[in-house]
């Protein structure tokens, strides 16, 4: 099916001539991506104190979630809406308004007297992050030349990728040197400092002539993402069957398919034109990003408790442990460009998927409590490699797929995916891995006294903080939580492996055609 898209010369750089040189091109790149990692690293960072937050404020582990998540709700919720506001009014001037209202709202949380005032502060910065996120990589799509914009994009999606762990890693050895409340530190100064590149660097770029503003679409789209991505939140804590998960799903619902008969109404007038999703490229990078992502994010979950809890590690030296994964996916996410101009998209998405499969796989099959790290390295190494490889093509693929003055819509929608994805796989590989662990472990605590074993089926840190008080059974009750979580993660692990299994069948029969995989701007798919 081939789809026609606008003239490629619409977003052209306002104010500029010709395209920027080499070093100009060098510092939009860096001030974009240090813009990306101050938004990523919020994401992940505060999720490090959790229990500093609970005793600070006097609250519980679920206002403390609220505080963690609510960012990536307003983040998620507000993508689209912003991303085709920045392609009308001005990428630059929406991004820099972006960077102000984060670093006020990152300054507002570090000093916030209560939980109230924090989660207000994480809104504000979420929808800062919003106005952030996706006209980074619009900047890139729409100033970058195109035998230069594919390498671009693999640096984007490295830091996209890979900096959330990088992001953890400063942020644990914040608390651990200093006090939980410089985590926000880390964030404002990134902002600060792509303010000031961003000034005197960034180009802006927008629609030249445009129909009137999808209004309703941007509603309905924010109602549907925060709904959806509110259920993948609250669903693990409250249970699938609670009113308020079911109550939220049937909005998601009702509200996405409301947008998706809403854009076919607007057609060319949309905010999103639904009909692209016909194309291999869009249709192909969003499930690939959609899948990789969701099994990142779910790996994480299992891995920070498996480091913690069974080996008995710090924060800080668990996110050291996740750091060669995260090294190794930002240099391969920087290589697959070259791979794909010679390989094609379509086979180094492939060959990414296959590579995280068998990462998956291999930590499947050899991790153990014995065997500690080194049961887990390998597999590590080869997910961090398979997803660097797997994300640039798709991301180039989706921003290809939309026209370049559309191109603050494609990354945000970019963007969306992204979020989806990890709600998704710490929702549902989180699920598997309780399920797992406590079937496994009820056929472990014969002799337990019953108080211990109870708190010990809530989870491996409960059953940690048990132990204690089964007396001589403490040791047995121990052995038996490690061992039992060690059975969830393989179950886990070989269902994320069936599932990128099944994702490496779908981008070898429906990736992107080679001539879909052309940078935004060019000849149609």
């Amino acid at each position: 099916m081939h789809i026609e898209q606008s003239p490629p010369a619409a977003a052209a750089p306002t104010g500029a001539g010709s395209t920027p040189d080499a070093r100009q091109l060098r510092s939009i790149l860096i001030a974009v991506s240090v813009a990306l990692m101050a938004v990523i690293a919020s994401v992940s960072g505060l999720g490090v104190a959790q229990t500093h937050m609970a005793v600070e404020f006097g609250v519980s582990q679920g206002t403390v979630l609220w505080i963690i998540n609510v960012y990536a709700l307003a983040l998620a919720a507000l993508l689209l809406p912003l991303g085709a506001i920045g392609d009308r009014l001005g990428r630059k001037p929406v991004l820099v308004g972006g960077l102000l209202l984060f670093g006020a709202a990152g300054v507002a949380a570090g000093l916030a007297p209560s939980a109230g005032v924090m989660i207000a502060a994480r809104v504000a910065a979420g929808v800062g992050a919003a106005m952030i996120m996706p006209i980074t990589l619009a900047v890139i799509t729409s100033t970058f030349p195109e035998e230069q914009r594919g390498r671009a994009i693999g640096v984007w999606t490295g830091v996209a990728g890979g900096g959330g762990i990088l992001g953890m890693f400063l942020s644990a050895l914040l608390v651990d040197v200093a006090d939980w409340r410089w985590l926000f530190a880390l964030p404002v100064v990134l902002a600060v400092v792509a303010l000031a590149m961003t000034l005197r660097s960034v180009p802006d770029s927008r629609e030249r002539s445009a129909p009137s503003f999808d209004g309703v679409g941007a509603v309905v789209s924010a109602v549907a993402v925060a709904a959806l991505i509110f259920v993948l939140q609250e669903g693990p804590e409250r249970g699938w069957t609670d009113p308020v998960p079911l109550t939220g799903l049937f909005v998601g619902v009702l509200a996405a398919v409301g947008f998706v008969l809403w854009e076919l109404r607007r057609r060319e007038a949309s905010l999103l034109d639904v009909r692209l999703f016909r194309a291999r490229g869009l249709a192909g990078g969003s499930i690939t990003l959609l899948v990789v992502f969701g099994v990142q994010a779910g790996i994480a979950v299992v891995l920070f408790p498996f480091f913690q809890a069974v080996l008995g590690w710090s924060g800080l030296l668990s996110t050291v442990a996740m750091m060669p994964m995260a090294v190794l996916m930002m240099v391969t996410s920087g290589l697959a460009p070259k791979l794909a101009a010679r390989a094609g998209a379509r086979a180094t998405m492939a060959a990414g998927v296959a590579l995280a499969a068998l990462g998956l796989a291999l930590m499947a099959l050899f991790v153990s409590v014995d065997g500690g790290y080194p049961s887990l390295l390998a597999g590590l190494l080869a997910m961090g490699a398979g997803m660097g490889l797997s994300m640039t093509p798709s991301t180039e693929a989706i921003t290809a797929s939309l026209p370049r003055e559309k191109q603050g819509v494609a990354s945000a929608l970019n963007d969306v995916t992204r979020e989806f994805g990890t709600a998704l796989g710490v929702a549902l590989l989180g699920a598997l891995l309780t399920t797992g662990y406590r079937d496994a472990l009820d056929d472990r605590l014969d002799g337990v006294p019953a108080g211990p074993a109870d708190t010990a089926r809530e989870g491996i840190a409960n059953a940690v903080e048990a132990a204690p008080g089964a007396g001589t059974h403490a040791e047995t009750l121990l052995h038996a939580a490690r061992e039992s979580f060690v059975d969830g993660w393989q179950q886990a692990m070989w269902a994320g492996t069936a599932v990128m299994a099944a994702l490496f069948v779908y981008v070898a029969l429906r990736g992107p055609s080679e001539a879909e995989a052309e940078p935004a701007g060019g000849s149609a798919p």
